[in-house]
């Protein structure tokens, strides 16, 4: 090869191809353990189905990065301004979603630095504490929207849990009301639910269930956008 093409990566990283491709390889599977654990420790309503694979990808990336650096600090703030121009586009809906995040890049900056005793036992007590402190998937502790925004429309005199409980435990897997008001001058009563249908429940057969409720004068169900979650 031309000394052209040689010559600037004479200083370069000193690291073996095949050690290079181990660590990635174990960071990818530890962003796959930090992955897993974010699964088994969140509610499903909860995730964004390109989140784990984020994950994942940030343990590898950060692995490079921290071969890239080695010991240099002219390389590190250069990588850092580089870096600082990207953004998360999907808002992270809770707290404990950004703790996910940076510990894929810590243990990819373990694995990367071979550091990997760190990785390993940081991995283990994070996934002890997610698992014992996990949120229970119901009532007011579902945080985000649920996909689905149900509105039944009752006539005055109803209560709305009475009449419409048992029916919507059939079809939803998690529920929580969003609203209630009086309509057409406070002959009718509109509810708003917040829910997720069980599968293989389609909106249809819901509709159609819960017009058969005597007392229900209309029902509507509208999918959330990307851009209200």
């Amino acid at each position: 090869m031309p000394d052209v093409f040689t010559i600037p990566f004479v200083n370069g990283s000193q690291i073996p191809v095949l050690e290079i491709l181990a660590r990635l390889c174990v960071a990818a599977v530890f962003g796959g353990l930090v992955a897993l654990i974010y699964r088994r420790t969140r509610n499903e309503v909860d995730i964004t189905p390109t989140f784990p694979p984020t994950l994942v990808l940030l343990a590898i990336l950060i692995a490079m990065v921290t071969q890239v650096i080695g010991e240099s600090i002219a390389k590190a703030f250069s990588l850092v301004g580089a870096l600082a121009i990207v953004r998360f586009r999907t808002v992270v809906r809770d707290t404990q979603d950004t703790a996910f995040v940076i510990l894929s890049v810590v243990v990819g900056m373990a694995v990367g630095a071979s550091a990997l005793w760190v990785g390993v036992i940081g991995l283990s007590i994070v996934a002890v504490v997610a698992i014992v402190m996990k949120p229970p998937a119901t009532g007011d502790y579902i945080i985000g929207h649920l996909p689905l925004l149900v509105r039944i429309r009752i006539g005055l005199g109803h209560d709305a849990e009475a009449l419409l409980g048992s029916t919507l435990d059939i079809y939803f897997s998690h529920r929580r009301m969003e609203s209630i008001e009086t309509t057409k001058r406070g002959v009718s009563i509109d509810v708003a639910y917040e829910a997720k249908l069980r599968e293989p429940g389609t909106p249809e057969q819901l509709v159609r269930a819960l017009n058969l409720i005597d007392g229900v004068q209309s029902v509507r169900v509208e999918r959330r956008s990307v851009a209200e979650e």
